[in-house]
């Protein structure tokens, strides 16, 4: 039994309250190539940036993640408001030196020195960071889970429709491989009727008929790009239910049978042939696409 298939797109959230702090954390992704995650949070939890990206590493392999985190603290003692004084005292005499030689009375310069950087400053006292940690890890958990668990739902209804495409291009690939066979018996019979034609109803050398039939055949002849084919498409089935980050095998293997197709097309001489490739190739790059969304 393979491992689920997921999508690279998906969206999560997770909350938690601890030691008098609620921390939400947000997880959001998109298609990328690679293993992208992009962490913002407070300064305050900078040290555990690293930590978290680990943490979220282990179930996430591919996509551009976005993650947000943000806690809120209900404890007084978290933060801690400073006066820088020497600098409030600076700028105060700057300032009233500034109003005395303009000869400028109105104005609260208490009001305007204590607007100017640094001179108020909000801190929050660094806490062990293992207690932020422990803190921060049930909300981390809640928003992954619910990520890949979106990103997994998405992922095995895109599995479902690449299968169901897989079996109508294995239709079409059926009907390319009993007509080919038609094909160059229709071609014998026109040959020889033309030629017939050519010569007043007298027979023709059945020798040369087969020669260029022959040639004819060969020339148009798809029988291993429909055998490829029909190994690419067993193996796409496998793959799928093998699951697992499947994305770029596929992304491989989609590329292999857009050449068969290709190959088909260039190689068709009869008009139902090149309206089944036609809608063979399409059928490829529907598939093409939604593999682009595969982890």
């Amino acid at each position: 039994m393979g491992t689920n298939v997921r999508s690279m797109t998906g969206y999560g959230r997770g909350e938690h309250i601890a030691e008098d702090r609620k921390f939400t954390i947000e997880l959001k992704s998109v298609n990328h190539r690679y293993n992208d995650i992009s962490i913002k949070l407070p300064r305050s939890l900078a040290s555990l940036e690293d930590k978290i990206k680990k943490h979220i590493m282990q179930q996430v392999f591919r996509g551009k993640t976005d993650v947000y985190v943000s806690f809120e603290t209900f404890a007084s003692d978290d933060v801690e408001v400073k006066l820088n004084e020497a600098l409030a005292k600076a700028y105060y005499e700057k300032l009233k030196v500034l109003q005395d030689s303009i000869g400028f009375e109105g104005g609260n310069l208490l009001d305007l020195t204590a607007k100017f950087p640094d001179v108020i400053t909000v801190e929050k006292p660094q806490k062990d960071e293992s207690v932020i940690w422990d803190a921060l890890l049930p909300a981390l958990d809640e928003a992954v889970t619910r990520f890949a668990s979106m990103r997994q739902t998405e992922g095995e209804a895109l599995k479902k429709d690449i299968l169901a495409k897989g079996k109508r291009i294995q239709t079409l690939v059926q009907e390319v491989k009993l007509r080919s066979p038609l094909v160059v018996e229709e071609y014998r019979e026109k040959l020889n009727n033309r030629l017939k034609d050519l010569l007043g109803g007298i027979d023709v050398d059945p020798q040369r008929i087969a020669t260029e039939v022959a040639v004819f055949a060969d020339r148009g002849c798809v029988d291993e790009e429909i055998t490829r084919l029909e190994s690419h498409l067993v193996q796409l089935a496998d793959i799928l239910e093998r699951g697992g980050q499947v994305g770029r095998k596929l992304d491989f293997l989609v590329q292999e049978m857009n050449r068969e197709s290709n190959t088909i097309a260039s190689k068709a001489n009869d008009i139902q042939i090149v309206q089944a490739t036609i809608e063979l190739k399409s059928e490829i790059e529907k598939i093409r696409e939604q593999i682009q969304n595969l982890e």
